[in-house]
């Protein structure tokens, strides 16, 4: 296996959690007694340029197809990071309805509808079709394709290139990252700016978020490594924030090299110091992660049996692509968790890949009054917690899983 930037060989294992199916491979009623396909889940980091990356095990037009179960807009304070996103861009760069903001990944028009209220142009690119649908159904125009050089030229050819360049959560999702960046550069106006977010590795690494691994996400991203993915195809960062999204994440700024009238900021040298200083560009920083997420495994497979032999009850909240690695690698099934509930209707009335748990609406969550509630989006904790605050009355109690195990 080859480094999917600089080609270097791939010896170096960050984490190795076996074998499990797609995450968003939710399951119909008679699809669970039909076989699973499960994938090797074993991550490397490159000695080179420390990209740390999965293989293409599963092909990305399988992964992202018309059944793709995750749309943006059932959050609702992703729904309002995207508003102050929107606000905060308009102000600093000063977009009108002569502007054109381009999203790849725009996935249902989550984000792009709050540029439509302004009355900017917008185009999305997003290559499942059902989630684009919900988006043209709000006035959004999309195209239905996978973003790289190829489609870049075509857009570009026919007049459409960005003033505003965005992607939230889909960098690493690509597994052609060189295409990818390759065609950002080819559909971005001289002077436009592209800001992408993406989860920062080094919240990974330092906070043990072995759980937003999983087939979907191709690669994980330091600044460090971006910068030189970016610088190789003719991008310069020019500034970047650390956001509390998911964990933890980066809003890069890039533009082209050529393009002077965007002063590097100080961010973006301080940020680079920082990481530095933690040492993400020495194979040191990546070792030892694998015994982290055991003991994870470990204490949650501990609570799961104690609280069975005990009688009490134990239900889920969020079917999310990050729970499904954590139940797959901890070995989860139905019988240690009874269902997950998730506001997603695309979700409900299935069941998560390979453990089988079945997701309900918050409706049997108030029926069957279970002893706890597992968060698995932990990154939405504080939002789930003040939604299901009503557990308390039956004395229930929420279970975080990520860093540690916590009950609270």
């Amino acid at each position: 296996m080859q480094c999917r930037f600089c080609k270097a060989a791939l010896a170096n294992v960050f984490i190795d959690l076996v074998n499990a199916p797609a995450s968003n491979s939710f399951l119909t009623a008679a699809q669970l007694n039909e076989p699973e396909v499960f994938y090797p889940l074993k991550v490397y980091t490159c000695s080179q340029c420390f990209l740390v990356q999965v293989d293409e095990y599963k092909k990305s037009d399988a992964i992202f197809d018309s059944d793709y179960a995750y749309f943006s807009s059932y959050s609702t304070s992703w729904l309002a990071h995207a508003s102050r996103y929107a606000d905060m861009m308009t102000e600093r760069f000063g977009y009108t309805n002569t502007s054109l903001v381009m999203e790849v990944a725009s996935n249902d028009g989550y984000l792009l509808q709050y540029f439509t209220q302004k009355q900017i142009p917008v185009l999305g690119i997003e290559p499942t079709a059902n989630t684009a649908a919900v988006a043209q159904e709000k006035g959004i125009p999309c195209v239905v394709d996978f973003f790289g050089v190829r489609l870049a030229k075509t857009l570009a050819a026919g007049g459409k290139q960005a003033d505003l360049l965005l992607g939230n959560n889909v960098l690493a999702h690509v597994p052609d990252i060189v295409d990818f960046v390759g065609g950002m550069k080819i559909v971005l106006k001289p002077q436009g700016t592209i800001t992408m977010e993406f989860p920062h590795l080094v919240q990974l690494v330092d906070n043990n978020q072995f759980d937003t691994i999983y087939h979907e996400h191709f690669s994980y991203l330091s600044f460090y490594t971006v910068q030189q993915i970016f610088a190789a195809q003719g991008l310069v960062m020019f500034d970047v924030e650390e956001i509390p999204t998911h964990g933890g994440s980066l809003r890069i700024y890039a533009k082209h090299a050529e393009d002077g009238s965007k002063p590097v900021g100080p961010a973006v040298q301080a940020l680079l110091d920082k990481e530095m200083q933690k040492g993400v560009h020495t194979m040191a920083y990546y070792d030892n992660f694998q015994e982290k997420a055991l003991r994870v495994k470990l204490d949650v497979t501990s609570f799961l049996i104690g609280q069975k032999r005990a009688g009490k009850r134990v239900a889920a909240y969020g079917a999310a692509a990050k729970g499904n690695t954590l139940l797959n690698y901890c070995g989860v099934k139905q019988d240690m968790i009874d269902f997950v509930v998730d506001a997603n209707p695309h979700k409900q009335h299935r069941f998560l890949p390979a453990s089988h748990i079945p997701v309900v609406d918050e409706a049997h969550l108030k029926a069957a009054k279970p002893d706890y509630v597992f968060i698995l989006p932990w990154n939405l904790r504080t939002e789930i917690m003040a939604q299901l605050a009503y557990i308390g009355e039956w004395g229930g109690r929420f279970v975080i899983p990520i860093p540690e195990l916590t009950i609270i």
